[in-house]
């Protein structure tokens, strides 16, 4: 029996209601070894057209709650919804389509960019899928790349290429929402500011029914790039917006992680 939650016109549906496209209960991560709580128990909801920027110290658990979101590692507690909807077990290879992360330092197969860019249609969920090249040239050109640079070897590519490489990979897939783990610590301001604007022109094209989390430790850019701000202390999640999103907070635990 289908999941309503995998019809695309569902997803658009409860986007214009105004349904969160991802809504956390109380979701936990532990280190049962260290006997710590990397992430308290949240409850987080997430609407189309929000541009989240998280702020907080090293090892307060953004990332923990980013790959939680996620569904990357596995929950200790709680649960997450999508378009209102539980994702069943079965489901997560296709939430993770809708809902994608990003990390800081991206991995790239050997080969072209092109090859890169192709390599998601083999993968058994995107069967029926297609590459696009011309998506994919409007969204190298948001990044001030030409269409050459679809042809050149990967393993040539700086820092700054490489993570546009896998910001593209991701994007001419057509995300719900774009969770991004710091993916401009390690660049130049120029690479940085060119993620910046692709990922900007991915959401203006359709804010109706898109979002985004970003984690950064820079101030100015966590203001550039956000509508809402989040801040994370000893995995415990704050938002510190205002009284905007009453449903957002994390429940008070002991043994966080620091």
């Amino acid at each position: 029996m289908n999941n309503p939650i995998f019809s695309s016109q569902n997803e658009a549906s409860h986007a214009a209601n105004g349904v969160p496209i991802v809504e956390t209960s109380q979701i936990t991560r532990r280190d049962p070894q260290r006997g710590l709580t990397l992430l308290q128990p949240t409850d987080f909801a997430l609407r189309p057209g929000e541009r989240a920027a998280l702020t907080g110290p090293s090892g307060s658990g953004k990332s923990v709650f980013l790959r939680a979101v996620a569904l990357l590692d596995p929950l200790d507690g709680g649960s997450i919804r999508w378009n209102g909807h539980a994702v069943p077990r079965t489901g997560i290879p296709r939430f993770r389509r809708h809902v994608a992360y990003l990390r800081q330092r991206p991995a790239l197969l050997d080969g072209t960019v092109e090859d890169n860019l192709r390599y998601p249609y083999s993968l058994a969920v995107y069967r029926g899928e297609q590459f696009n090249p011309v998506r994919v040239e409007t969204l190298l050109a948001a990044a001030g790349r030409a269409e050459d640079f679809l042809t050149r070897p990967a393993s040539e590519l700086s820092g700054g290429e490489a993570q546009i490489v896998a910001l593209v990979r991701v994007l001419q897939l057509d995300p719900e929402v774009l969770l991004l783990d710091e993916p401009t610590a390690s660049l130049d301001p120029d690479s940085a500011r060119a993620v910046e604007t692709i990922v900007t022109a991915w959401f203006e094209s359709d804010p109706s029914r898109r979002a985004t989390i970003w984690v950064s430790h820079d101030r100015a850019q966590a203001a550039r790039v956000g509508n809402r701000r989040l801040a994370m202390d000893a995995g415990a999640l704050v938002d510190e917006t205002g009284a905007a999103h009453p449903a957002t907070f994390a429940s008070p635990v002991t043994g966080t992680a620091r």
